[in-house]
């Protein structure tokens, strides 16, 4: 995960973080129209390429650790970092995460959404909306001398008092110029633990919330992680600042107050 320290960014440093954010939410809006059934998940991972080398980015994914595409694209029972594939065809009632993470001027803008492909089952629209929740719980937990657990408890007590489960084994992560830094920051835990926030440091919240248990099982393509019980998963992903004030978050279109 990079350096166990926190580096609080700068004033110059969050302005292209803010860029870069920006770009990222653009590049999820952008491809939210093809979201339907009969496209494949290898034509999301081309378009958001091409999109992102044409406003002058490039792709974090793309040959991180060995990552052989430019986003994550993470159907039904896959819980994160599903690799595109021309194979994968959507169809009616899945529900498919999207993450992207646009490098600008040397800074990530690191976000993700779950999109419905048509119509969702009443339990995958139930699951989605609890997840969106989590991410709007756990971000309303950050500011100044908060902890880090303050965020994961909150996400933890939402997704357990609907029936869901909270992933354990992948957290959200610091971000500025390097992909994944300090702190981890795990969508579960104990209010009052776990590291001070302060002023200037950026990370991402991104919880994974499970229709069954919260076990994962990493394929032998040591990327893609399933539920181990195939039931359905979701996530939701925004970077956020720690602001003197509260949080600002990074990902959002220009103009965007919600999400």
């Amino acid at each position: 995960m990079g350096s166990d320290t926190i580096v609080l960014l700068s004033n110059r440093e969050l302005e292209k973080m803010r860029q870069a954010g920006r770009l990222a939410a653009e590049l999820l809006r952008h491809l939210e129209p093809m979201v339907k059934p009969g496209v494949s998940t290898l034509q999301l991972n081309d378009e958001a390429e091409r999109w992102t080398q044409a406003h002058g980015a490039r792709s974090a994914p793309l040959g991180y650790n060995g990552f052989p595409k430019s986003i994550c694209t993470s159907v039904n029972e896959v819980i994160c970092h599903g690799i595109p594939n021309a194979k994968q065809i959507l169809k009616e009632g899945d529900i498919i995460n999207i993450d992207v993470t646009p490098i600008l001027d040397g800074y990530h803008g690191d976000t993700s959404k779950t999109f419905f492909v048509g119509t969702p089952s009443p339990i995958a629209k139930r699951l989605v909306e609890t997840t969106r929740e989590c991410l709007k719980r756990g971000i309303a937990e950050v500011k100044p001398e908060a902890r880090i657990g303050d965020i994961g408890a909150a996400i933890q007590e939402y997704a357990e008092s609907q029936g869901f489960s909270v992933v354990r084994d992948f957290v959200g992560h610091g971000v500025s110029n390097i992909f994944h830094t300090a702190p981890q920051v795990p969508h579960y835990g104990t209010r009052g633990k776990g590291k001070r926030l302060r002023p200037g440091m950026v990370f991402t919240i991104e919880p994974m919330i499970n229709e069954g248990t919260w076990e994962a099982e990493v394929q032998s393509d040591k990327w893609t992680a399933l539920t181990r019980d195939r039931k359905l998963s979701a996530q939701f992903e925004h970077t956020v600042a720690v602001t003197k004030d509260g949080v600002e978050i990074l990902t959002l279109c220009e103009g965007e107050t919600d999400y």
